[in-house]
């Protein structure tokens, strides 16, 4: 059983696959900074200083009431809260992410596309077909 194991998970497409995740969630990790720390900013800076990750609408106060300097001051208050500012930074995360993808996918379909749209050399004659082809010829000459 364990070399069965063993042989599963040294195949090709596992490892392969593995590999990918972990590209995957270093670059989702890039990724959420990339918005956090440099996007987000600037459109907040752009908006006159609003920090979106830190907009919220309280739906039931906590104790002591608010109203609450940040989400993590809501939280420990036991505030209820929607986070819809999070959220937004969610979003542009995801839209990033999904359009990365999607230049990845275009970029591997148009090399698949001139790989399979480049035709094959035909392949060279047989030497039974040469000696056939000289026959031909040689008869064709004589009549």
């Amino acid at each position: 059983m364990l070399k069965e194991f063993r042989d599963f998970a040294l195949k090709g497409n596992v490892v392969d696959m593995a590999i990918g995740v972990i590209i995957g969630a270093a670059f989702g990790a890039i990724v959420n900074s990339l918005v956090t720390d440099v996007i987000m900013p600037l459109v907040g800076l752009a908006t006159g200083g609003v920090d979106f990750s830190q907009m919220m609408v309280v739906l039931k106060d906590g104790m002591p009431p608010g109203p609450y300097a940040s989400v993590a001051a809501a939280k420990a208050a036991g505030a209820v809260t929607v986070n819809f500012g999070l959220f937004m930074n969610f979003i542009v995360t995801f839209v990033i992410v999904a359009f990365v993808l999607f230049m990845v996918v275009k970029a591997m379909n148009a090399a698949r596309r001139t790989k399979e749209a480049a035709p094959a050399a035909p392949p060279a004659p047989t030497p039974e077909q040469k000696l056939l082809t000289e026959i031909r010829d040689l008869l064709q000459r004589r009549a």
